[in-house]
């Protein structure tokens, strides 16, 4: 059934399984780890930072396996906005997918900004005389360069992921390898006084700055799911690839984080006039290959940006697409290019706002981005998602679903007091940038739009609900019983 709509709005399904976690990989690797190691040190104030990284890992598994019940029952493109759809549309009408790609369209093309920021902000190793104007000019022809690069057929960008998933390996690898050959566990565990006081205040704050950090590198274990309508065999594969991505990029990241440590002091991190607290992956390479090669990571890093950017706008350009062809949202998002069959005016308008948020991060400073990205996703995404599956298993029981998560309800309850925290010290670990109050006006902002909207659509509350369940399969229509027919003798 999912197979035919999705050939009637347009997506063809070409992406298989390797392709798939290649996409999720390189937009969860990118460069994030490569600029938040100091920004996790800093939280946590030491070598203990690691479980910044573990706690994140805890909270993107937990939300991963939400993904990949829902991702594998309803593979439709826009991944969250169909699942919200189908499970809040028996009372809100069309409201939570509508508030769904509103918010999207901002905290998708702000995450993908943070890849930009840290493209320059490595960039600034090789060409240290950068000025401050010369890097926002850089920033801005990268961004509309990922635009261009993906202004073709998803099956060729589907082709240059896997080359560049490639470079995002070799990458990590060559940092780790250098890591581990010049290893110190002295200096890697050399914790400072208090470090692991769970009854200190600070200890907790800092925990939660750690979890937002970590949850911010593993964000695009998703991003296959918004793709549903492109994936081969997405009951089997949109599970599996979000699932291996997870648990690869997971081991990718403390074997980083760990062997960074074992190198570089972590006080160093923390000092704006070390090379350490701009570019640590670069650092590790100096101080046990040299400078050359040092260099020549930094280009395979700068690579990893652009792929880790390129996979997520792929995906988050989806987005709109399906809610407009559905009556969900502004109507002209619902075009295709004619040739190439990619939603045109979605991936625009999130150039657009990756640019203004980029500019954004470039003068203020990275954390004030990631902050306000996770605000704003988590309040009608994250949270309404950990309910959409209880919801959908209670109003749609006859719904096929290949994949069911492991140990159901305890993912989504870890995934929803992982959010709450996130959510709960935004504002505490962000002084002076009130994410909170900016992503409740971002909503706000919504839902005047969706009044709007709604008025002209006629559609609820100024019309009557259209329920669609259109991923149920059909039931099966009682056959007419013969007329009973007397059979004994007369």
């Amino acid at each position: 059934m999912p197979e035919l709509l999705d050939e009637r709005v347009g997506f063809v399904r070409r992406i298989g399984l390797f392709q798939a976690t290649a996409i999720n990989m390189s937009q969860m690797c990118g460069i994030g780890p490569f600029v938040t190691i100091p920004l996790m040190v800093a939280a946590f104030g030491g070598p203990q930072a690691v479980i910044g990284f573990l706690a994140g890992a805890v909270l993107a598994l937990a939300d991963g396996l939400i993904w990949a019940e829902l991702g594998a029952s309803l593979p439709g493109a826009g991944g969250s906005y169909v699942y919200l759809r189908q499970a809040f549309q028996y009372r809100t009408g069309k409201l939570m997918p509508f508030l769904f790609v509103w918010t999207a369209m901002l905290f998708v093309p702000l995450g993908m900004s943070t890849g930009v920021i840290g493209f320059v902000q490595y960039l600034g190793y090789l060409w240290p005389d950068m000025t401050p104007g010369q890097g926002d000019g850089v920033g801005l022809v990268v961004t509309a360069g990922i635009v261009v690069l993906l202004w073709r057929r998803v099956e060729s960008i589907a082709r240059l992921t896997v080359v560049l998933w490639t470079v995002m390996i070799a990458s990590v690898g060559l940092v780790i390898v250098a890591a581990f050959t010049h290893f110190s566990p002295e200096r890697a565990f050399s914790y400072p006084a208090g470090a692991f006081e769970l009854t200190s205040s600070h200890f907790w704050a800092g925990f939660a700055a750690g979890l937002t950090i970590g949850i911010y590198d593993y964000l695009g274990y998703n991003t296959i799911a918004y793709m549903g309508a492109e994936i081969r065999r997405p009951g089997r594969t949109i599970p599996r690839a979000v699932i291996r991505s997870v648990l690869g990029i997971m081991t990718i990241y403390l074997l980083l984080q760990i062997g960074t440590l074992g190198v570089v002091d972590w006080r160093d991190m923390l000092d704006p006039d070390k090379t350490a607290s701009s570019s640590v992956a670069s650092a590790v390479l100096e101080q046990t290959w040299g400078r050359g090669p040092a260099e020549a990571v930094t280009v395979l890093i700068l690579v990893t940006a652009v792929a880790s950017v390129l996979a997520g706008l792929l995906g988050g350009s989806r987005i709109p697409y399906d809610a407009a062809r559905d009556r969900v949202f502004f109507r002209p998002y619902g075009t295709l290019h004619p040739r190439h069959r990619f939603p045109v005016l979605g991936l625009l308008t999130m150039g657009v706002v990756m640019a203004a948020g980029f500019l954004l991060g470039r003068h203020t400073d990275l954390a004030t981005v990631i902050q306000l990205l996770t605000t704003v996703m988590v309040i009608v995404q994250a949270l309404a998602q950990v309910a959409a599956v209880t919801v959908l298993r209670r109003r749609q029981p006859g719904l096929h679903r290949p994949y069911r998560m492991w140990l159901y309800p305890l993912p989504s309850i870890v995934a929803l007091a992982g959010w709450l925290v996130i959510y709960g010290y935004a504002d505490r670990n962000s002084p002076g940038r009130h994410p909170v109050e900016w992503s409740l006006a971002w909503v706000a902002a919504g839902l005047v739009a969706f009044v709007l909207w709604a008025r002209h659509e006629k559609e609820w509350p100024f019309g009557p609900k259209r329920i669609s369940e259109e991923y149920l399969a059909p039931q099966p229509q009682p056959q007419p019983q013969p007329p009973d027919v007397d059979t004994e003798p007369a």
